[in-house]
């Protein structure tokens, strides 16, 4: 076994690849050029130039779909701002953060400690009282008269995970600031995430919003054939795979992240059968794969509750076309909470969670009135049975069951 692994692994060093530049393909390709976002550039570049003169620009709400581009955007327009900063001996600092990495915003001790050695203080993992950690980052703030900008990428898992306080902290931190001032861009999914936000940190954040809409198909079609010049030898992609691509992703909410992923999954696909460029039946396999990639790694990261719930709801589906209501949701997930030993949460917040999975996608939640009995949620799963398998695999290896 061993010499045939090392006879893979040497032919795969020997065989021409099908990539010049496979990275293009990536979240960590960072574009010179960003097609059909020049209004929103142009609009996050006038919010925040108010810096480059030592003034504290507004707090942004960056809001879109998942691959619309607004992280991005972000992070090219701080880039050219820090640029003509230091190219003017401006002092101005912009610091990204996404909150959903764990061990850097899972908690206001660590989000802190990350802004504080992003400024240069050393903050250990653990051992400080969280308001000394705050007290180092204020006094990295005050070192010495700046703008800093923080980008919260993903900034509505950070208030769901440690709520509103940390957001009221950063947002009254300039009306104790002397030298410095803070600004924060905040990226979010959720167009609703500021409705239900505490009325104190409404009232501190005064932002503005900028909407990212989703790309269409021959605007997708026009960011592949762009990449696909730089991430593959001439000749390996030809239009038909690019329109593919385009469709399936334009299909999903316009996501340009998806439409890169397919491509460059379709190209190792057709890499590992030797094929000398992509072909459609490619960019069909590829499909699948992405999907079920991007549904169980969304699955994985739910919290347990949520796993229960979700799992109740597929069992609760089963041989049934009828949507389903929370009322019946909750009965099966009540006798998995005690087969599993779980605490079981009120059927309220079971129906918070429910509309949870419905924002990520996992599953349709329509709330219907039935009168003087109150309201329920009318239950519909999107996920192929094939997924719904894979589900229920995960969910038994998680419990035990």
């Amino acid at each position: 076994m061993q010499n045939s692994l090392q006879n893979l692994f040497e032919e795969y060093l020997t065989k021409k690849s099908l990539f010049v530049n496979k990275d293009s393909l990536t979240i960590r390709y960072d574009p010179s050029e960003i097609p059909h976002r020049d209004e929103q550039i142009s609009v996050l570049a006038q919010i925040t130039a108010p810096s480059l003169r030592g003034e504290r620009p507004s707090n942004i709400i960056v809001y879109g779909k998942t691959g619309t581009g607004k992280t991005v955007v972000t992070n090219h327009v701080c880039k050219q701002l820090c640029l003509t900063a230091e190219s003017k001996n401006i002092p101005l600092r912009t610091i990204y953060v996404n909150c959903k990495m764990n061990k850097v915003a899972d908690t206001e001790y660590r989000l802190f400690a990350y802004l504080a050695n992003s400024l240069g203080k050393k903050v250990p993992a653990t051992g400080l009282p969280t308001h000394e950690v705050y007290k180092t980052f204020f006094n990295a703030l005050e070192e010495e008269e700046k703008v800093i900008i923080v980008i919260l990428d993903e900034i509505d898992s950070l208030v769901k995970r440690q709520g509103c306080d940390i957001l009221y902290n950063l947002t009254r931190i300039n009306s104790e600031l002397e030298k410095s001032k803070l600004s924060f861009i905040g990226i979010s999914n959720d167009i609703t995430f500021t409705d239900n936000l505490d009325p104190r940190v409404k009232s501190g954040l005064n932002e503005e919003e900028l909407i990212f809409p989703p790309y269409d198909a021959v605007q997708l079609k026009e960011i592949l054939s762009t990449r696909s010049k730089l991430a593959f030898m001439r000749g390996v992609v030809d239009n038909t795979v690019i329109s593919k691509c385009a469709a399936y992703a334009a299909r999903e909410h316009g996501d340009a992240r998806r439409a890169l992923d397919l491509l460059r999954v379709s190209g190792e696909l057709a890499e590992r059968e030797n094929s000398v460029k992509i072909e459609e039946a490619h960019v069909d396999l590829a499909e699948k794969k992405v999907e079920t990639d991007k549904v169980m790694e969304l699955v994985k990261k739910q919290p347990k509750q949520s796993l229960l719930v979700f799992y109740s709801i597929i069992q609760t589906s089963r041989n049934r076309e009828a949507p389903l209501f929370t009322g019946e949701v909750y009965d099966i997930y009540r006798g998995l909470c005690v087969n599993t030993n779980t605490k079981s949460l009120t059927q309220r917040r079971i129906s918070d969670l429910i509309a949870e999975l419905d924002m990520l996608g996992l599953l349709n939640a329509k709330v219907i009135s039935k009168g003087r009995y109150g309201r329920t949620r009318e239950i519909t799963l999107t996920l192929s049975k094939r997924l719904q398998s894979k589900v229920e695999e995960l969910v038994r290896e998680v419990f035990s069951l």
